[in-house]
């Protein structure tokens, strides 16, 4: 469970869903010629393989015909075979590869017995007629699957081909090198995705498309998990019934190898959607006998298909159960629930997957002792904005149904809806599930992605990650960025597309757009509400100069993945801080007012041009609705029908006055040091305007110890970066000289009690201590301890999540002006120190959401 430093990382090999390049373009004696000089490789697979082996083996002969213009021709007994062959199949499964395996060709023992695993190699003469044989060999079902979708990618087909329409790239001739290639087996036994909240966007454009949720969609995205070697699925459910609506659909969820589940709130199969008034009421204590039958025929209609269960029970429609809810009713659901599966299945309940999600007050009464059969997964889950709320104590024993995460990339809830748009950094994701799986969290990793697009890019990351979490650290996500926009764009501008990502994104992160208003950025303190827009601006002129540059046929794919995002985040921001300027100037009776009561019009206007264009003439109007969430206007948590355009003011005029805007209406607080000052004595970051401010990456020393290091992630957060304790699987440290710390120099030009004001990422307590804490001090004082949950309430969660930081303030006296060393100390880990305001005594830091930007710092 736990893992070794090298998880620290600052590695920077880089990982994606394919580490490893083994398809050239050059043929050579070596190699197995897949396509070459106008030919391409006869595929073999026996009949008796899965039937989704087979039906997989058609999208590698569709895959290849699309990049090369030549289809490959299925044959099914060796004795058709001649000269270049692929071998397709599993072991056990396949006469083919098992004859391979009897006669040493292929090593058994490679995939005898492990999980999801394939081997791809070239193999010699395997069989008479055949000169050499290209052999992809899996362990089980996915397996093969992955095997084969393996080399897809490696020809330059993207998972994300159909569903946001990457090119596949034409080539002449595919040559695979030797040697054994194989990712292993997945470190994270279910990987998977939840569609949720999907009206209006992806019900508007399934039904268009499909009909509604039925086979023909699923089989879209079941074809888009395996691509991405996730094996796990919540199906959508607003209103929806998986099992219902489409009997086919359990059919090919079964066939592809897709391990179905329902979410934390639907048991034992069944859609909530399912449950009619007719069944009369939700509650067990009165109508269990309704519930019972129920779930029963959930289980039924379940037969052999590879499931993991829900057991458990929420109130009605996910909400809490009736207060004070007894634990002992609980217990006694779950156990008349594995009743139920034992006596269905004809087997004893724990021979079936089952997981129990501690979901908002259902983690409550676990922590109050509920007890939770072994045999079950425990889906542990975040607080559904990435903050993960509860994690296995590290004394812990191991449970044989070990531990799962449910993560969030979208959610309707408080303290307010963001379905919109992706705000995900993967810095966030990387830092929270690593957290998780050196807490020994590897049953099941599933996040709710919402309405698929425009999640991809998130969403590729958590699956990959999930794959392998070992891969990753600190030090490679930058590279992440570069490998993806180089085998999504035809390594066309690939670095600037990576910088793209990663600052929209985190741009984004700030605060959710649903959450944005005219207060948001200061327009008076700091220049920051137009640095903000300024910076946005970058991102759309980069944008826009690489979709002039870009091939033509990459255009639709880069609209969804790049162009869209940034134009429509940053018209957003621009809108509000029209806003914020024409309430600014209303107020003062000026006639500027005016020009940008018209420019929120025209900002608020483009949104829905943007929209439209999306939904119209993108790849010819394929993506009608998906883009239709409401996302201006709210004034609750709940979305409103409809976009609202913000409340502007005009000011009449008696006299015509001059509406040009000039510069000093924006008044700028950059860091200015007295020049008269002698700064020879002065070290470190200096105080101005009464405060100190620090981005956390910039320390002066770092302090660590054998077993725990610093880390900065690069770009977490919402100005720099984040600065950690890795690993996160330790003890709380007790605080001596030779502490883990963090020195930050200082030179103060006053005297007296400061305030320190420290942000962090807000991350949540998910011990069961009483909080996780740090040290703060200044020289030589003894250091303060900080409870960073000591308040836990709901109030102080939703302002730290609605501002994506927690800022924890402790008060210290500097007794002389001069230099100072202001020490961090570590005490728990998972804390993300992002940056530090030093506010004097005198001093008044200014209101700004950002905070005040870094200091002039003197080496």
């Amino acid at each position: 469970m736990f893992l070794s430093l090298f998880l620290l990382g600052l590695s920077t090999k880089s990982y994606a869903i394919n580490p490893e390049k083994y398809i050239v373009n050059q043929a050579s004696a070596e190699n197995f010629p897949l396509v070459s000089k106008g030919k391409t490789a006869s595929i073999l697979i026996s009949k008796t393989d899965f039937s989704g082996v087979l039906k997989v083996a058609g999208h590698l002969e569709n895959d290849i015909f699309q990049v090369s213009d030549l289809h490959p021709k299925r044959i099914s007994a060796i004795s058709e075979a001649r000269d270049f062959v692929v071998i397709i199949g599993t072991l056990g499964k396949s006469k083919i590869i098992d004859q391979l395996a009897k006669e040493g060709k292929i090593n058994a023992n490679e995939l005898r017995g492990k999980w999801e695993k394939f081997t791809t190699q070239i193999v010699e003469n395997p069989f008479k007629g055949i000169k050499k044989a290209l052999v992809i060999a899996g362990s089980d079902k996915r397996g093969t699957i992955y095997g084969i979708y393996d080399l897809s990618n490696q020809i330059g087909v993207s998972p994300w081909y159909y569903w946001a329409d990457v090119p596949i790239k034409k080539q002449s001739e595919l040559h695979v090198v030797p040697g054994i290639h194989s990712q292993g087996e997945p470190k994270v036994k279910y990987r998977g995705i939840f569609i949720n909240d999907e009206a209006p966007a992806l019900s508007g454009w399934a039904f268009e498309k499909y009909g509604g949720f039925n086979s023909k969609f699923y089989d879209k995205v079941f074809e888009l998990i395996l691509r991405m070697k996730g094996n796990y699925l919540w199906p959508a459910m607003w209103g929806r019934m998986f099992y219902v609506e489409d009997p086919q659909n359990a059919v090919l969820a079964n066939e592809y190898g897709i391990v179905m589940g329902t979410s934390h709130h639907e048991p034992l199969t069944r859609a909530h959607a399912e449950w009619g008034k007719s069944n009369g009421k939700w509650d067990f204590n009165t109508n269990s006998e309704a519930l019972i039958n129920f779930w029963k025929d959930g289980i039924k209609r379940m037969g052999n298909n590879e499931t993991i269960v829900t057991v458990g029970m929420r109130g009605d429609g996910d909400e809490p159960m009736t207060e004070g809810t007894a634990i002992g009713l609980l217990e006694n659901i779950v156990k008349t629930q594995r009743n139920i599966i034992a006596e269905i299945t004809n087997k004893p309940a724990e021979e079936t997957p089952q997981m129990w999600a501690l979901y908002k007050e259902v983690q409550d009464y676990y922590d109050k002792g509920m007890t939770v059969p072994d045999d079950i997964t425990l889906l542990l889950c975040d607080d559904n904005w990435g903050n993960i709320r509860k994690l296995p104590e590290l004394d812990s024993k191991p449970r044989k149904g070990g531990y799962g995460i449910y993560y969030h990339f979208d959610y309707v809830g408080g303290p307010r809806n963001y379905k919109w748009i992706n705000t995900n950094q993967i810095e966030r994701i990387w830092e929270q599930m690593n957290l998780a799986y050196q807490y020994g969290v590897d049953k099941i990793w599933i996040v709710n992605v919402g309405d698929i697009k425009p999640m991809e890019f998130p969403i590729e990351f958590f699956l990959d990650m999930a794959w392998n979490p070992e891969k990753f650290n600190a030090g490679n996500l930058d590279q992440y960025y570069v490998n993806w926009a180089k085998e999504n764009f035809g390594d066309q501008n690939t670095n600037d597309i990576a910088e793209i990502l990663k600052l929209y994104t985190k741009y984004n992160s700030r605060r959710k757009p649903e959450l944005l208003d005219s207060k948001t950025y200061s327009i008076t303190n700091y220049n920051e509400a137009e640095k903000v827009v300024e910076d946005y601006k970058k991102l759309v002129q980069k944008a826009n100069s690489i979709n002039k540059k870009l091939h033509p046929e990459y255009k639709d794919a880069f609209y969804q993945l790049v162009l869209f995002p940034v134009l429509a985040s940053s018209n957003l921001i621009e809108m509000y801080v029209a806003v914020a300027k024409n309430q600014l100037y209303a107020s003062q009776g000026r006639a500027s007012a005016n020009l940008y009561a018209e420019k929120v019009k025209e900002l608020f206007g483009r949104d829905s041009l943007l929209t439209n264009y999306y939904h119209t003439k993108l790849a010819n109007g394929k993506w009608n609705h998906i883009m239709s969430q409401t996302h201006i206007g709210y004034d609750n948590w709940q979305q409103p029908d409809k976009n609202i355009i913000p409340q502007t003011k005009t000011i009449e005029l008696a006299i015509k006055e001059v509406t040009k805007i000039a510069a000093e209406d924006f008044p700028k607080s950059e860091t200015s040091i007295n020049k008269n000052r002698d700064l020879y004595h002065v070290r470190g970051f200096v105080e101005d305007n009464g405060y100190i401010s620090i981005e956390s990456k910039n320390y002066s020393r770092a302090i660590n110890s054998d077993a725990v290091k610093w880390t900065t992630i690069p770009n977490l957060g919402r100005t720099e970066s984040g600065v950690t304790l890795k690993p996160s699987n330790i003890k709380p440290i007790e605080i001596s000289e030779q502490s883990p710390r963090l020195e930050y120099d200082v030179h103060f030009f006053s005297k007296g009690n400061v305030k320190v004001h420290a942000y962090f990422s807000p991350t949540i307590n998910f011990t069961t201590r009483d909080g996780l804490k740090y040290g703060i001090a200044f020289d030589e004082e003894k250091p303060q301890i900080i409870n960073f949950n000591a308040d836990n309430s709901e109030k102080n969660w939703a302002e730290s999540v609605a501002n994506n930081i927690k800022i924890i303030t402790s008060v210290h006296t500097i007794e002389k002006a001069g230099n100072h060393v202001l020490k961090f100390y570590g005490i728990d880990p998972a804390l993300v120190l992002q940056k530090i305001v030093i506010e004097t005594e005198e001093g008044k830091i200014l209101k700004s959401y950002l905070g005040p930007p870094e200091s002039f710092r003197k080496e």
